[in-house]
Formats: C-alpha cells, structure tokens, sequence
C-alpha cells in the first residue's frame, strides 16, 4: 500500500492535470480543431529566437564536463550573478550571488523555501483564490495551510482578515502577483498593508513570519501595469521566480530563490535552502538551463500575443452575459459560473467540448479559470461554443437546469 499521505494527495490530485489529460483524449477521439482546452497555464508563445541560440552555442562550444557536471547546490556563482544584477538594475535592490538560490523552476523552489522555513504544525496562510498545489507544498512539510477568504470584489487580499488569522504558529505567507487564477497584480497599498499587518503581528507575538512571494507571472502584464518588487515593503520576504512564462519554457525547470540581507537569520535560511536542495532530491537546478538564462537574462516572450486573446475573450465572453473582470497579468481569466455550482457548470461546458478548471480547485467556488494562453484562432473557434453554453442557461433549459442563472 502507498503512504498514507499520498493516498490524500493522489485524492486531491490536480483538478488542471486532470482536465489536461482529459483534452488531450478528446482531442484524440473528436479532432483537435474541434476541443477547446482552457485548462492548462501551457504557454502557446514561442520562447524568444535568443534561448534557442544560446542551446545551440552552449552545447557545441561548453566543455561537455564543465557544462554537464555538478555545481553548487545555489547554482553557478556566475549564473547567480547575472540574476542578482538584472534584479538590481530592473528593481533598485542591491543583491549579490550570496542571495540567489537557482531552483527547479518556482514550484522546486517554493518547496525548498518551506523545507527551510517550516516544522511541523506551522501554519502558512494564503489568500483566495490560489494555486491548489500549495496546500500540496505545505503539507509536504507538515505545515497547515490557512486560508483567508476571497474578495470577490477587488479579488486583492482582505487585509483585516489577513490580520485576524494570523496567530503564534504562523511561520509564512504566500503571496502571487500576477495572480493565479485571477490576473490581479498587488498594489502598492495592497503589500504596504500587508506588511503592516505582520510586522504588528510580529511584534506581538516576538515571532518571525516571512512573506514568500511566488511570481512566474511578473512580466505577463497589460497596459503599463507595474508590478511592485516586494522586499521592498517588507524584511522577511523571499522572492520565487520561474521562466516557465516569461521565457516559454515550462518544461525546462527553471528558475530562483532571492533570499535577501535583510531577512532575519537570512545567512542560515541560505544554508537550509541549500540541503532543502540536496534532500528534495533536486540537487542543483540543471546545468544546461542556468547557462541559457545567463545569455537570456534580458530576452522577452511576445506578450502582444497574450494581450490580443485577452481583449478578445473579454469582448465577446461580456457580451454573451458572462461576468468577468479585465486582468492586468498573467494569462487567465476568473469568470463568474452561471450556476453555483462551478463543477456543474464546467461538466456543462465539456459537453460542449470547452475545458475550463472549477473555480473550486483555487478555493473559490462559484467561478472558472480560463487559461488564454492557446493560440488566437481556437479562441475564435471557441467563442460560438461559448455563447451556447451562455444561451442554455439564459432560456433556463432543462440542459441548463432551473438554477441556471445569467449574470
């Protein structure tokens, strides 16, 4: 028999992977032009000429020894280097390599963080709606996982009731700016708040809670929207970062830590960080691609592209009825189910060959996640679908049910 605990998580296992998995059988069984799979943050842009340059050069000209072997468990000191210096010439911060950890992208290095940072029975608190897969991440180290309820007015973080949650046992907050799933980007006021309220709390209790800040997202926003670097609001913050989009490679792996001066016991954390390496099992992030991101520190995907689907689904999903907000990153929408039941509603729409993920698998139930990472043209096929799917619970069909509700 497996672990107990596994037999939790494979019962809880990914609501997205398994949709994804489901879009690639239909696309099998009906033709891909005919599914319309939104279930899956699976970039649909290229990664810039540069990356596969640079996989070229490196591969034909690197010593196969000194490009294949091991490294330190933070990564290259020089790759590290290159990290620390575009962040300090994008942001006005002033990290050294001594302050970067390259990581097996953002989802190796949130749990390298928590493996550092946490001991059992430590609560971390996230806010509504969030990736599922962090309460993955927080049980992994036997942490509890404290969840602050949506606004799902402003779907920003509600500061009083963050401050109200948070308690003696509360050893980290996780933030994620542009947000998965809503495409929100923090404000200003927004991550002052927040760093008020833990630093009263830290005061009060004599504690130390550190905010880790989770942005794969950062340069997917729209419409000069700033996205504000958080260590500067707040000590104890620790940054993960991923090139899964902002490069195009999901599938690489790749990404860092910052783990700044400032933090408390900030030189023992890096330490930790590093053997969180070795007994996680990643043992330094791979070689090949921190030798590529050093050459692409500055390269940028064509975020046009995710700007044009996201005005077109906007356009057109308002104008069937559906209520959605405009995000200013990311590439996903959170629109509003047309019954409670988002489960129901997204079977629904799968009965019309349109995957969407329940708003249930982010802790808010009552809405959908539409990924719009997929090309411009199966939008537009999409979109009739889509106004079906508006249209059955409109006229209150018996398909769409007598609490079909149009909004």
């Amino acid at each position: 028999m497996i672990a107990k605990q596994m037999e939790e998580l494979v019962n809880g296992s990914s609501v997205i992977r398994a949709m994804f998995e489901e879009g690639k059988k239909m696309a099998a069984e009906y033709g891909e032009d005919n599914v319309f799979d939104f279930s899956l943050g699976n970039p649909s842009v290229e990664p810039p000429e540069e990356v596969r340059q640079a996989v070229i050069d490196i591969i034909e000209n690197e010593k196969p020894n000194e490009l294949h072997g091991y490294m330190n468990n933070s990564g290259y000191e020089d790759v590290r280097r290159t990290v620390a210096d575009s962040l300090n010439q994008k942001h006005g911060t002033h990290f050294t390599e001594e302050n970067i950890v390259m990581t097996v992208g953002a989802a190796g290095g949130l749990n390298v963080i928590l493996k550092a940072l946490v001991d059992p029975g430590d609560e971390v608190i996230v806010f509504a709606p969030f990736f599922g897969e962090y309460r993955n991440y927080v049980a992994n180290v036997g942490g509890t996982t404290v969840v602050v309820p949506p606004d799902t007015e402003t779907f920003m973080p509600d500061l009083p009731e963050f401050e109200r949650r948070i308690t003696r046992r509360t050893k980290a907050v996780i933030i994620n700016t542009p947000n998965n799933p809503t495409g929100v980007v923090y404000s200003e006021e927004v991550l002052r708040g927040l760093a008020d309220a833990m630093t009263r709390k830290q005061e009060e209790y004599g504690t130390d809670i550190y905010l880790i800040s989770d942005e794969p997202y950062r340069e997917l926003v729209y419409n000069g929207v700033k996205v504000p670097y958080v260590t500067k609001y707040f000590a104890n913050t620790i940054v993960g970062y991923s090139y899964s989009k902002s490069l195009s490679l999901p599938g690489e792996r790749i990404g860092y830590l910052v783990i700044p001066d400032e933090a408390v016991d900030a030189g023992r954390i890096m330490s930790a960080a590093n053997v969180a390496t070795r007994i996680l099992g990643f043992v330094n992030a791979p070689s090949l691609q921190q030798r590529v991101i050093a050459r692409c520190i500055d390269a940028k995907v064509d975020v046009e592209s995710y700007d044009r689907n996201r005005l077109l689904l906007v356009e057109h999903l308002r104008k069937y009825g559906y209520e959605c907000a405009s995000p200013d990153g990311a590439f996903y929408l959170f629109v509003k189910s047309l019954e409670p039941d988002d489960a129901a509603f997204a079977a629904k729409a799968k009965e019309l060959n349109l995957l969407v993920v329940p708003g249930s698998s982010f802790a808010c139930p009552g809405y959908v996640r539409i990924a719009y990472c997929v090309s411009y043209d199966m939008i537009v096929r999409a979109l009739p679908a889509f106004e079906k799917l508006a249209d059955i619970y409109s006229l209150g069909t018996e398909d769409g049910g007598k609490d079909g509700q149009k909004t």
